[in-house]
């Protein structure tokens, strides 16, 4: 009961009304269209991209190099999902790592609880903080300290332009069957709440449901499903075992789509020296867990 009473409930009201905001797709006149739906799936997928690939993998962990311009690009895609800015995100990622399922660990379901641990954690006066010495090199780029210090603007510019954009299909091309707030219903809410629950599931169930193919001092697991909605990072021992890697997913069975896409922009030159998991963590990985039959045949 502390803790709930530690919630600031008025702060985090519009992160409620969100969630409530989802329903509007029922009330005649909002409805469905494909359009739309494609519109959710798309911007779900670049968000969930975003913050696996550029919040996690880079600036928590800097598992690849890329351009201060592109960097930002990156973070501010990331910032659209609603999850405030890069900087408060990597300086409690890193004390995630640092203090995974102990005390310190503010999102651990093993001593905090699964909801908790889920999406109450960061709705609580201290949580809001960002301890900057966790993240000197990023708070040293001011274009990051103004994602963090407007955290809001973007996701409230993306409701707002796909209203508008739903409602500039209704007048000019009414056969789609989309509207204004269609449009904002399935595009930015039901979206975003999705990217949220997807996300938060591997703070909450990558720590309770999953195999451990690696002997780590925390409780982290690999689950295949929340890899495949995570676009890899449900490959969360892995990880845990070895977090420098730019990849994830540490075999060729291991779906790992975010790395995937690092490595195509790595053939543009848009990001560089992606680091690799050494051959030793993955032959450690084998005698630990051996790889499915088919896999050992290959």
């Amino acid at each position: 009961m502390s803790k709930l009473r530690s919630v600031d409930w008025v702060r985090s009201s519009p992160y409620w009304a969100l969630h409530l905001a989802c329903l509007l797709a029922f009330v005649p006149g909002v409805g469905f269209s494909w359009l739309a739906l494609g519109v959710c799936v798309a911007l779900y997928a670049v968000r969930v991209f975003a913050l696996t690939a550029f919040y996690h993998r880079y600036f928590s962990h800097r598992t690849f190099t890329t351009t201060r311009w592109f960097a930002f690009v990156g973070a501010l895609l990331g910032n659209l999902a609603a999850q405030k800015g890069p900087i408060w995100w990597a300086a409690h990622h890193r004390d995630h790592h640092r203090y995974s399922d102990k005390e310190q660990d503010v999102h651990s379901p093993v001593v905090h609880g699964f909801i908790w641990s889920h999406m109450l954690w960061f709705l609580t006066p201290e949580n809001f903080k960002t301890n900057i010495s966790n993240v000197p090199d990023l708070y040293k780029r001011w274009e990051l300290r103004l994602i963090d210090r407007y955290e809001f603007v973007a996701p409230i510019a993306l409701a707002v332009g796909l209203f508008f954009l739903g409602w500039g299909l209704h007048e000019w091309a009414p056969s789609l069957g989309v509207n204004g707030m269609q449009m904002l219903v399935w595009g930015f809410f039901i979206s975003t709440v999705a990217v949220y629950h997807v996300t938060y599931s591997i703070n909450s169930l990558a720590h309770v449901i999953g195999k451990r193919r690696f002997k780590t001092t925390d409780d982290s697991r690999n689950n295949w499903l929340l890899a495949l909605l995570t676009f890899g990072e449900g490959w969360h021992n892995n990880h845990h075992y070895f977090p420098n890697s730019a990849r994830q997913g540490f075999y060729w069975w291991e779906i790992d789509l975010s790395y995937y896409t690092l490595v195509v922009l790595s053939w543009f030159g848009l990001v560089w020296d992606l680091k690799r998991v050494p051959d030793k963590v993955l032959q450690a990985g084998l005698r630990q867990a051996p790889a499915p039959a088919a896999a050992q045949q290959r």
